[in-house]
């Protein structure tokens, strides 16, 4: 699995019009799933999201967990883009919507587990989404 996360001051998911996710300062994750991922990778992406210590405190670096700052988590399946050849990027990485849609369900469950405050947007709708990056700070996820 991998996930593009981002810290910041506010991000947002419309699908037709109508804001289906929003979170002020936190985590923008946007995850894609690949073939061969499964349950326990989802799990790990998750707590890897929220741990991760990419907030400014006073002892150092803290993550969303140790905050209690909300994910809003969006599905990308373009992570998985193949763009060695040509101009036109290869899916065949991503996984199929029926593989992929529960992979990343599992990540918002296994955030929300974890007491993480979770919004998301919808599986496989157009959606637009807006962020305020904080630093920036993005990061690419693997697990």
């Amino acid at each position: 699995m991998r996930a593009v996360v981002s810290r910041v001051n506010a991000a947002a998911v419309t699908v037709d019009g109508a804001v289906v996710g929003e979170i002020g300062a936190g985590l923008l994750a946007l995850v894609g799933v690949g073939h061969d991922d499964d349950v326990a990778r989802a799990r790990l992406l998750a707590r890897k999201i929220h741990e991760l210590r990419i907030f400014p405190g006073t002892d150092g670096a803290v993550s969303a967990s140790d905050l209690g700052l909300p994910v809003l988590v969006v599905s990308q399946f373009t992570l998985y883009a193949d763009t060695r050849k040509g101009r036109r990027p290869s899916w065949s990485e991503a996984a199929p919507g029926e593989t992929a849609e529960p992979l990343v369900a599992e990540v918002v469950a296994e955030l929300r587990r974890r007491g993480a405050t979770v919004a998301t947007g919808v599986f496989g709708a157009r959606m637009q989404v807006s962020s305020v990056n904080e630093g920036p700070m993005t990061l690419l996820l693997e697990v």
